[in-house]
């Protein structure tokens, strides 16, 4: 395999220049052009990497456990190629190296630092032959595109059997759990903290049954969505142990979250700037992740710490209300999947009082065309705690539905489908007095609203 030439390079990196003269990010597009003209690039620019790659994927999560591990390995002084901007198909990977490209066959960093979309993970493994590969969750998600669950699982069975990468698993889910059943040196990890469990399986839980024999699991402990301790009456099998744990885990509202770490080398605090147990579990997937590289727990701990929201996962930014005196303050909340937006929904219910929300429901081909998802996640946790609901997006009117039948008063409900509208009718309309705007937007809502906050000066570029 040759390398990607010069003038490869070059032509591909004119593409990215193009692509940010007309107001893009040239996430994807550079590194597209660059694979259809040099298919072996990916491959060819990874191999440069001295400490090699190591690929972080997931349903849920990926961005802010990208975000964490390159926070603790960037204390610990280890020069990163990452994809930073969520790029995390093929052609935001090959943008990504392309970036790093140096003459003379070097490359700007030592290790790749790779969040990978489910579905490209397989082809990507078979590319860049990571030295560690961490997989940190598959809930339901999107299913004209991904299929069923175990379809994934499955992919990823497939593509691992094939791979030398040391894993690191989520022991708390079963799908995640069982791809290393049959493989040494696996390091899993898990919370063991039975003050934050939940009195049952939600009616929208995924990974029931036993891959094994077919049998119902018993879930002993449930802390999100399906994943917790869990055993199989039927045929025996049982969650792993895992050797880094978080226990102790105080949730502070949407601010914050603290917990008690622990790994082979020992125990420590941690406190996270960003809220949720769905962030905690996102910290203690980075802490494998960047144990399993050698990484010490001061160093670790260290990192967790340090590291602020990613962009559109628990952002705060402050928003600007013509006439209304000091910008109000508006937090985004990622939403995309009932269990996702479960947890962002648990959150909110920590806080007091009554919230003012702008949701934003949009069914692009990134969203998943299909929104009947909504009817699974849990929107009845924010009866009787809402102030006012802004319903946005391509399917407002469905979230406002939605919000009816989970008990909301109807007048609380108002429906603005164009965002900027939408907006600046929420912000305006916060108590005089100051207040906090709650957005919760899909995926592509989210990237439109930070798109328009960018251009109005009050959010920084996820790629600059």
């Amino acid at each position: 395999m040759a390398a990607p030439s010069p003038a490869k390079l070059a032509l591909a990196r004119g593409v990215g220049a193009l692509s940010r003269m007309r107001g893009g990010g040239a996430t994807s597009a550079p590194g597209r052009v660059l694979m259809r003209i040099a298919p072996d690039a990916i491959a060819q620019l990874g191999s440069r990497l001295s400490r090699g790659s190591a690929l972080i994927s997931a349903t849920n999560g990926k961005t802010t456990t990208a975000a964490m591990a390159a926070s603790v390995l960037e204390q610990a002084g280890v020069p990163l190629v990452h994809n930073q901007a969520g790029a995390n198909m093929a052609g935001g990977i090959a943008t990504t190296l392309l970036g790093a490209a140096r003459p003379h066959g070097r490359i700007a960093g030592e290790l790749g630092l790779f969040e990978v979309d489910e579905l490209w993970l397989a082809g990507l493994v078979a590319e860049l032959g990571p030295r560690v590969i961490l997989l940190g969750n598959l809930f339901r998600d999107q299913l004209d595109r991904y299929g069923e669950l175990e379809t994934i699982a499955d992919s990823w069975e497939r593509s691992l059997a094939a791979s030398s990468a040391q894993l690191v698993l989520n022991a708390d889910d079963p799908l995640i759990a069982d791809l290393g059943r049959e493989r040494e040196g696996v390091l899993y990890f898990g919370v063991e903290d039975d003050s934050l469990a939940l009195p049952g399986l939600a009616h929208a839980a995924d990974a029931k049954h036993c891959r094994r024999c077919g049998a119902p699991y018993v879930f002993d402990v449930v802390y999100l969505g399906h994943l917790g301790h869990y055993h199989c009456p039927s045929c025996g099998r049982t969650r792993p142990a895992p050797s880094v744990i978080a226990r102790e885990i105080t949730l502070e509202g949407v601010r914050s979250a603290s917990m008690t770490l622990t790994t082979p080398e020992g125990s420590t605090a941690v406190r996270l700037t960003v809220p949720g147990l769905y962030n905690v579990y996102n910290a203690l997937a980075a802490a494998a992740l960047t144990s399993a590289l050698g990484i010490p727990l001061e160093t670790i701990a260290e990192g967790l710490q340090a590291t602020r929201a990613a962009f559109g996962r628990a952002e705060t930014v402050r928003v600007a209300v013509p006439g209304a005196g000091a910008p109000r303050e508006m937090r985004i909340l990622l939403v995309k999947n009932p269990a996702g937006t479960n947890e962002v929904l648990r959150t909110l219910a920590l806080e007091p009082g009554e919230h003012d929300l702008l949701g934003v429901l949009n069914d692009q081909i990134a969203d998943g065309r299909d929104v009947s998802w909504i009817w699974d996640a849990d929107f009845e946790l924010l009866e009787g705690r809402v102030r006012r609901f802004t319903c946005s997006g391509s399917r407002a009117f469905d979230l406002a539905t939605r919000l009816k039948y989970a008990g909301l008063d109807p007048s609380l409900i108002h429906v603005h489908p164009d965002l900027e509208g939408a907006l600046a009718l929420a912000a305006r309309e916060l108590p005089a007095a100051g207040g906090t705007l709650y957005a919760l937007p899909t995926y592509t809502a989210m990237l439109a609203l930070r798109e328009l906050l960018i251009a109005r000066g009050e959010a920084g570029s996820a790629w600059s």
